[in-house]
């Protein structure tokens, strides 16, 4: 049996948070020979407990045309020894940015180790709620019918086969696809490698990923759910992914793009990982939810999505559609299937709101959202040091226990506790 130390390893490199060739391949090099390059890539970081920083190769995320600042607090209406200590939390685990919304108005921001508000920082799964968030738009816009819509209707590969025709929409952002999880990878011919490595991921996963459960019957975290909305994405628009990001998402928000990896030239883009964003954008995604999919007055996603990324399926308490919800309060919790005690994240008490959930990516990248409070907290970084481990209540309990609220401002009901 794997010990922990080497299940986590593996877990790194496969989940989102794995990055690939650190340099350009050699020119002329076939699709095969490239994999290979990224699997030794890979295999190497290993050595080194994570994976590599770069993504070769790269697409452009325009962003919008116009960039439009977010309001800065005069006075924040939050106890400033709280936000000191909160920031110092972050300084000490590793962190690239500290962000707090505070009821329309940035409350604190803060950056490190060489990090800048135009900096881009890697999103690892902090990707998988923007998926559910652009499904959420082209939804709006009428690309897509609804969540339940089956997803052969775009890929469709599957029309034809009995079980892959039930996967509907939805169950790629909640996990429930019955596509094999993710795991341990073996070694170059093992489809968990292929379906992240390789030239043509994306017809690997279509075409080769198995399916081990029914559609709908259990939660199962698994990069290829949240991968494949590339491709649904750019078979219901007739637009790169990239493309659909910024005009359908980044130019109503007035949000800075990036880059994105894409498998090949040309190819498709990673939506399960791997797309670089300067921290403020991936905030502007966390209020547009804490607003209700509304920005500026227009509405960018359907009225009551936000509620169906934020409800949980029976299959997984704490899971919503590429978010995690407050749900019954436990100690520790984490991406994979609840009965499996792998990789979970300590919760040292119940969160102070019970209407938080949050963005959640490898290496403890968070963006806390919690909207009876008007409130958003984002941390990005890389995995804190060991003896300054995450605890995954701390900075929204210190800075909702921390709020000046008036006498019209709702108090928040707490986590309901076993």
């Amino acid at each position: 049996m794997m010990n922990l130390k080497s299940y986590f390893v593996a877990i790194s490199l496969m989940t989102a948070g794995c990055a690939t060739m650190a340099e350009k391949p050699a020119a002329g090099l076939d699709e095969e020979a490239l994999y290979m390059e990224r699997y030794a890539a890979q295999t190497r970081a290993a050595t080194i407990g994570g994976g590599l920083p770069s993504y070769d190769p790269l697409e452009q995320v325009r962003g919008a045309s116009k960039q439009e600042a977010l309001p800065i607090a005069e006075t924040p209406q939050i106890a400033s020894e709280a936000l000191d200590k909160a920031e110092a939390f972050a300084a000490t685990r590793n962190s690239s940015a500290f962000l707090v919304w505070d009821r329309g108005a940035i409350a604190r921001e803060a950056y490190f180790d060489g990090y800048s508000a135009t900096k881009l920082v890697n999103a690892k799964s902090l990707a998988k709620p923007l998926t559910a968030i652009i499904v959420g738009r082209a939804i709006q816009q009428g690309y897509i019918k609804s969540l339940d819509q089956p997803v052969a209707d775009f890929i469709t590969e599957w029309k034809n086969d009995a079980q892959r025709s039930q996967i509907l929409v939805r169950h790629l952002l909640d996990m429930r696809t019955g596509l094999l999880p993710q795991g341990p990878a073996k070694g170059p011919e093992d489809v968990l490698n292929k379906a992240y490595l390789h030239p043509r991921h994306d017809e690997i996963i279509i075409n080769e990923y198995p399916l081990v459960n029914s559609p709908g019957s259990r939660y199962e975290y698994a990069n290829a759910n949240s991968e494949l909305v590339a491709p649904v994405i750019e078979r219901a628009t007739g637009k790169r992914y990239g493309q659909y990001l910024t005009e359908a998402l980044l130019e109503p928000l007035g949000a800075a793009g990036g880059t994105i990896w894409v498998n090949r030239p040309g190819g498709t883009a990673h939506s399960g990982c791997c797309i670089q964003l300067p921290a403020l954008t991936y905030l502007r995604f966390g209020i547009l939810l804490a607003q209700d999919g509304t920005w500026n007055g227009a509405q960018l996603l359907p009225e009551g999505y936000v509620k169906s990324m934020t409800t949980a399926t029976q299959e997984n308490p704490h899971a919503g559609l590429g978010v995690w919800i407050a749900g019954e309060y436990i100690k520790r919790r984490g991406s994979l299937n609840p009965s499996l005690k792998f990789g979970q994240t300590v919760h040292s008490q119940p969160y102070a709101a019970q209407d938080l959930f949050l963005f959640d990516g490898n290496g403890n990248q968070v963006v806390y959202v919690i909207p009876s409070q008007q409130l958003v907290i984002l941390r990005t970084g890389g995995r804190p040091p060991a003896d300054s481990p995450w605890d995954n209540s701390y900075l929204p309990n210190l800075i909702i226990n921390a709020m000046v609220r008036s006498a019209n401002d709702p108090m928040p009901v707490p986590q309901k506790g076993r």
